[in-house]
């Protein structure tokens, strides 16, 4: 089990995310746990409901380096990377772009076009960016969380399967129930502001370098054979599934046994056990399969194809 330092933190994190994000238990776990497990994150939802606000609170209790990415139909690769600019006579300096930050929050990705989409593509595999041969490292805690309003709002681009299979995990945040909308507004009266983060009433639980330590407690968590082979069991029945016409790449599976240890950690074990797999499949796999069109107009979302998928692969005793 992690250290009694390790959970405090890890719980101390979600609670301040839960105390200024109401109503999206599920989100604000599924954020954290992508952090730890050093991936990105695609949040969807309609406008409104506190994805924006999700990553500003993670930001300032992480007390890291924090920068907002608004997508627009113009904007340019070199406005999300940086440019180099000429300093003076022959000589060209690297400017860097808002990429360069700890957390970064890449809003409403889905209303720019795919060329600079795919600006994020290196930095978010890679974790560098290259600009005129050039490469340029990017902080140990680089984190991109991205939003995305629903495809059938006017004016977005559908994400390409390359990038999308570069998230970690799709985050959905829907309404909240009526008494939480209730208590927004109660908030508000009070004087927060969803602009204002010092209307938060959180502050910083650890800094970069605690998040690191963090990330690497959960490569301390233990997973059997029989787990590993579940989760392989699961993706590959993806594609073979006749309600889909594209099942899940091997990345998929890597991001699976990733986030199930640090969903492990955060409930303060130090071993994976097939719930894990369970809770956090939709997450991962969700944006990277493909409900057949005929099924879809039926109304199959891909996170009811999961679950009969999950419902026929055989769990492993424990």
């Amino acid at each position: 089990m992690g250290s009694p330092q390790t959970v405090e933190h890890l719980g101390s994190i979600l609670e301040g995310l839960r105390r200024v994000v109401l109503g999206q238990p599920q989100a604000t776990r599924e954020c954290l746990i992508a952090l730890l497990a050093r991936g990105h994150v695609l949040l969807e939802g309609v406008p409104g409901t506190a994805k924006t606000l999700l990553v500003r609170t993670l930001a300032r209790l992480l007390s890291v380096r924090f920068a907002r990415i608004q997508f627009t139909p113009d904007l340019m690769p070199g406005d999300i990377t940086g440019i180099n600019i000429l300093t003076g006579g022959h000589d060209f300096s690297f400017r860097p772009g808002p990429i360069f930050h700890d957390l970064v929050l890449a809003d409403e990705i889905n209303r720019a076009p795919a060329k600079t989409q795919a600006a994020l593509l290196e930095a978010m595999q890679e974790r560098t960016v290259t600009v005129d041969g050039q490469t340029h490292a990017l902080p140990e805690t680089f984190t991109v969380f991205a939003t995305q309003n629903p495809i059938e709002f006017e004016g977005t681009y559908p994400l390409p399967e390359a990038e999308l299979d570069r998230f970690m995990l799709k985050v959905q945040m829907g309404y909240p129930p009526v008494d939480v909308e209730q208590h927004i507004l109660q908030r508000y009266l009070e004087g927060f502001e969803a602009d204002a983060p010092d209307t938060y009433g959180v502050g910083g639980v650890v800094d970069a370098a605690g998040i690191v330590a963090l990330q690497r407690a959960v490569a301390s968590v233990r997973v059997e054979a029989k787990i590993t082979a579940y989760i392989t069991a699961i993706v590959r029945a993806t594609r073979e599934a006749a309600s889909l016409t594209l099942g899940a790449s091997p990345r998929a599976g890597v991001g699976l046994l990733k986030t199930t240890r640090a969903l492990a950690l955060l409930e303060g074990r130090d071993f994976v056990i097939p719930d894990d797999v369970k809770q956090l499949a939709a997450a991962v796999l969700r944006h990277r399969i493909a409900v057949a069109p005929e099924l879809e107009l039926e109304g199959v979302t891909p996170d009811a194809a999961l679950q009969s998928i999950l419902e026929q692969v055989e769990v492993p005793t424990t």
